[in-house]
């Protein structure tokens, strides 16, 4: 069905002021939009300073310069890991002997307590003297020495062995003049065995092995260039 001419033209009419009043809508919206933004947020130049944020202690701002200790202050931490390196009542001691010898190692010291600590024991339950007469002193000397005379005249032979050291702590430091005396605790797991001079098994047992704590004390002349210590004392803790 064909419209006459002039209705074609009203409708085009209506079409346009219906597109030009959308037009019109749209313009006050996004006026009335951007104004509202201008008024929350404010002109912006390029220029301004950030917006601070509250101080997040997870998440401090790198640019803020963190207080540190003054200097000369020293604080001495445990060795990494869930065993510590020394006692909190051997920390004096072990701070005194870093500031005497600036050398001594923690870590280091107590790697090398722990294989003093097993070859001196193999060797004492072998009789092997000579083996131990360079990691202790002279009286200590004298004390395996007569514990392993007497057990030759008993007739009885160890056959111990050491099965692991679970811990070595450091339980006490000290320095006097240049001599440093440091105690290690030693807890490790031993099956020991006694047998007599024909072989029988008359203590102890190899299939069990025995939980053990001691208390060695190790001595060194810091003043001297000799990097060794000396085990001077043994305890066995209760």
């Amino acid at each position: 069905m064909r419209y006459p001419h002039y209705v074609a033209r009203d409708i085009d009419l209506k079409r346009t002021e219906h597109l030009l009043t959308a037009i019109v809508i749209l313009a006050l919206v996004a006026l009335f939009i951007g104004l509202r933004l201008y008024s929350v947020l404010g002109e912006r130049t390029g220029h301004e300073q950030p917006i601070l944020k509250p101080a997040d202690p997870d998440h401090a701002d790198p640019r803020v310069e963190t207080k540190t200790p003054l200097r000369g202050a020293t604080t001495v931490t445990p060795v990494e890991g869930d065993n510590l390196a020394y006692l909190p009542t051997a920390g004096p001691g072990v701070r005194a002997l870093l500031a005497a010898d600036p050398s001594f190692d923690v870590a280091r010291f107590l790697d090398g307590a722990k294989v003093a600590y097993r070859l001196i024991l193999e060797a004492f339950w072998k009789g092997d003297l000579e083996a131990m007469r360079p990691f202790v002193d002279a009286h200590v000397f004298e004390t395996f020495a007569s514990a392993v005379e007497q057990r030759s005249k008993d007739g009885l032979v160890l056959d111990n062995r050491l099965v692991t050291v679970d811990e070595a702590v450091i339980a006490s430091a000290e320095v006097e003049r240049s001599v440093a005396l440091v105690t290690v605790r030693f807890e490790a797991d031993m099956a020991a065995i006694t047998r007599n001079g024909a072989g029988e098994v008359v203590a102890g047992s190899l299939s069990d092995a025995v939980q053990t704590r001691d208390r060695w004390t190790f001595r060194r002349d810091i003043a001297r260039h000799d990097p060794n210590w000396l085990l001077v004392e043994t305890d066995e803790e209760e």
